[in-house]
């Protein structure tokens, strides 16, 4: 890790995800996953496993790289969306995480998978400084990791320079509305929720700023677009589950300690802070 971001990642990124909120939802909703799912008409806004399969494999459709290529997961958790990337597209996925027990649990999961040809391999680092040589990849995708970058550039350029000419970034991340287009209610709840789960990616990315990120980083942006509407219902669930204890803890003044249930409430109840977006770039 690059100085910066391993201050950032020990300090506010590490202790998001081993507070016990964030292990005990995480793993008792969604199998330890972390991302949102992508829902049409008729799916059941509960059905989550079915949800973020659905959401692994968008990424997969928007890679639309050919069989045996090389892709990068930057961000890759326990190795769900990796392992679904490669079911659907026949990549070969090398995934890369700061978190060493969800690096351990991913590859105990593909070895249980008993996936043919070895589809999936994980490992312990950081997107900022990657350890591979130069266009060493085919693809790379975030799915809701680059958020918790504290410097979006680095990261970018890192994507950029283990690309191959013609390869494929996907990025599903947040961005968020300009303070002077929000109420300061709206705003201190954004705010409050990015400070304590280890986000300041997202405050920083307003609505097109990571699209000129990736084009000063030498991308061709082929396409942006919001699926929030694809992935609320999710979040709406997560807003029910959520009110009760947050307005317990809110009543003892413990309200931050639950940062997964206010993060479900708030950003729901305030869902003109943000937008959801898909990005597809290319490296010339």
């Amino acid at each position: 890790m690059t100085p910066v971001t391993d201050v950032h990642y020990r300090q506010h990124v590490l202790p998001y995800y081993r507070a016990f909120g964030s292990r005990f939802g995480y793993t008792a909703l969604l199998g330890r996953t972390r991302h949102f799912g992508w829902y049409e008409p008729g799916h059941s806004p509960w059905a989550f496993t079915a949800a973020m399969r659905r959401m692994e494999r968008v990424v997969a459709r928007e890679l639309d790289l050919p069989a045996a290529s090389s892709v990068l997961d930057a961000g890759c958790g326990v190795g769900d969306t990796a392992r679904t990337v490669a079911a659907a597209s026949g990549a070969y996925v090398t995934g890369i995480d700061g978190i060493e027990p969800d690096v351990a649990i991913a590859r105990q999961r593909s070895a249980r998978a008993g996936e043919p040809g070895g589809r999936t391999r994980f490992l312990l680092g950081n997107y900022h400084a990657l350890p591979f040589a130069d266009a060493s990849f085919d693809g790379v995708y975030t799915m809701e990791s680059f958020v918790h970058s504290p410097d979006p550039g680095q990261g970018l350029a890192e994507f950029f320079r283990v690309l191959r000419p013609g390869g494929k970034l996907v990025m599903c991340e947040y961005s968020s509305t300009p303070q002077d287009r929000l109420s300061p209610r709206a705003w201190s709840a954004l705010v409050r929720v990015c400070e304590l789960s280890g986000m300041p990616g997202m405050l920083t990315m307003t609505h097109g700023h990571l699209e000129r990120l990736l084009q000063e980083a030498g991308f061709g942006v082929e396409s942006a677009y919001d699926a929030t509407e694809k992935m609320l219902p999710m979040l709406r669930c997560f807003s029910v589950l959520g009110r009760l204890p947050y307005a317990v803890a809110r009543g003892v003044g413990r309200g931050d300690s639950l940062v997964n249930a206010m993060s479900g409430v708030e950003m729901y109840r305030h869902r003109e802070t943000w937008r959801y977006n898909i990005c597809v770039a290319t490296r010339p």
